[in-house]
């Protein structure tokens, strides 16, 4: 950096053109963050975790889970290709099956009983979110970069807030 170089003006385009690059992204990832904050509280996004009859011994099988799942039409389950994944809460005595559809059953580990059946939006978020919804690369691509310069710009936003402070110190300091 020779003698040149203005800290100022490199500091404020680098603020202006990295925002203006980020914008997107940005604005994505604070849309999105702001449902997932609200996943637990908000149903349209993850269904509420029930409650099913309460035992340290669950008393159905995998077979009777993929069964029982297999009777609920919205989820179009028909073998274990088409489930997404089992969350096993047992201390709330159920089983969620997730289909890959984006389904959710939630399933009573003692009785076999259905409980309850919802659309889960939690996860399509969260792959918004961090952009592999968008494409494999996206991730590191675009959303890590933005994050990077993301970064760049709470530096060089401090730096101005704090500019104004430094200047009148050192002011201070002359008289």
């Amino acid at each position: 950096m020779g003698k040149n170089f203005n800290w100022n003006k490199w500091t404020r385009k680098t603020h202006y053109w990295g925002s203006f690059v980020v914008l997107f992204p940005v604005l994505i990832i604070i849309v999105t963050g702001i449902f997932l904050q609200l996943k637990k509280d908000v149903q349209w996004i993850q269904p509420k975790t029930t409650t099913g009859q309460i035992s340290n011994n669950p008393s159905i099988s995998f077979e009777q889970i993929l069964n029982i799942s297999k009777t609920i039409k919205e989820a179009e389950i028909n073998s274990w290709d088409d489930i997404d994944r089992l969350d096993v809460r047992i201390s709330k005595g159920i089983v969620k099956v997730r289909s890959n559809n984006r389904w959710e059953i939630q399933i009573d580990t003692y009785s076999g009983k259905v409980i309850q059946v919802a659309y889960r939006r939690s996860d399509i978020i969260e792959q918004i979110h961090d952009g592999s919804w968008f494409h494999d690369n996206a991730k590191l691509w675009i959303f890590l970069p933005s994050g990077i310069i993301l970064f760049v710009l709470w530096i060089t936003g401090f730096y101005m807030f704090l500019l104004p402070y430094i200047i009148k110190g050192r002011k201070n300091k002359k008289f």
